[in-house]
């Protein structure tokens, strides 16, 4: 179960490891619809199940690129969707984020319109205060594991001053294993380098490889 912390005289609270985190949300991970719409975690900031596991996943991803396990995830003291956390530096990155929802009827998806509308969308509701110095994170429904490409998407994202922008999709499941992408969007270079993330049959472990 999460644990209580203290930061910037704020309690914040976080679970004890990944590993522990991972357990806990298993059950919407392996459900889907309750991941995607579940209710907020009252003893977790209010953080959505769809936002815990997408954050659950950056964490996975740094803690891969860095050859470590010092990022973790937080709740938000001051009402945010969570908060990536370096527990080595005490760096923090509070994050915001949106659903790009699957394709209604019949409609074929189009993946990466439905992501650059997600990021407008969030940025025009928002507005430059809210966004400046906070993570974006999109959490792509549109087309379940529908392949997409994220540097099409970096090439023309739209307008915003969020300072970064990440996107969490299903990539698919295979002998039982989950495997997420995980692309950040860099629209001065146009690309977006990308991980996917394979988590375990039984929910224990997971291992991370970049993928482009």
């Amino acid at each position: 179960m999460p644990r209580t912390a203290h930061a910037m005289n704020h309690a914040i609270r976080r679970f004890k490891s990944l590993t522990v985190a991972l357990k806990e949300l298993e059950r919407f991970v392996r459900s889907g619809k309750p991941l995607q719409s579940g209710r907020p975690f009252k003893n977790f900031g209010g953080m959505l199940p769809r936002e815990a596991w997408a954050n659950w996943l950056l964490c996975a991803v740094a803690n891969a690129v860095a050859g470590t396990e010092q990022f973790t995830f937080t709740t938000d003291p001051v009402g945010g969707d969570g908060v990536i956390a370096d527990t080595t530096t005490g760096e923090t990155w509070p994050t915001e984020h949106v659903m790009a929802p699957q394709a209604r009827g019949n409609k074929k998806p189009d993946v990466e319109a439905a992501i650059m509308k997600a990021i407008a969308d969030k940025q025009k509701k928002g507005g430059k205060a809210y966004a400046s110095g906070k993570t974006l994170v999109v959490f792509s429904d549109v087309g379940g594991s529908t392949p997409w490409f994220p540097n099409k998407v970096a090439k023309q994202m739209p307008a915003n001053d969020f300072a970064a922008v990440w996107v969490v999709s299903l990539h698919l499941v295979e002998d039982g294993q989950y495997i997420y992408s995980i692309s950040e969007l860099d629209p001065v270079s146009g690309t977006a380098p990308t991980w996917l993330v394979r988590i375990g049959k039984d929910f224990d472990s997971w291992t991370v490889e970049r993928f482009q």
